[in-house]
């Protein structure tokens, strides 16, 4: 494996996971992260629905490595009962999900298929 650095990083995501029953939960903090962090990150799509490799529904926030800390420790702190997938982003998409992943919350088994795998 290759000795990966810092500088590496060029982003990350964190992929917010929901159902159909915590679905009002997922929306509510989706809001919270747009007024707490505008201007820090981008949200994505509110997927009711798997898309490539999470198991569960999802939206994405995307961010820079200088925002990791405070939107990392946010999440950590304000997720309640939904899961939190992050992964950094260094060019290398299957083992950015597969071996440099972050868990807030439940860990699931991701669809690596979707990634080539």
């Amino acid at each position: 494996m290759t000795d990966l650095q810092i500088s590496d990083v060029a982003s990350w995501h964190a992929h917010v996971y929901f159902d159909a029953t915590s679905r009002d939960a997922a929306h509510a903090l989706r809001e919270r992260i747009a007024a707490r962090f505008a201007g820090q990150m981008e949200l994505g799509r509110f997927h009711e629905r798997p898309v490539g490799p999470h198991p569960q529904w999802s939206y994405q926030i995307a961010f820079t490595p200088e925002h990791y800390a405070e939107i990392a420790t946010w999440l950590t702190l304000h997720h309640g009962t939904l899961d939190v997938f992050m992964h950094p982003n260094t060019g290398d998409s299957m083992r950015d999900h597969r071996d440099c992943a972050v868990w807030i919350g439940r860990s699931y088994t991701l669809n690596l298929r979707a990634l080539g795998a």
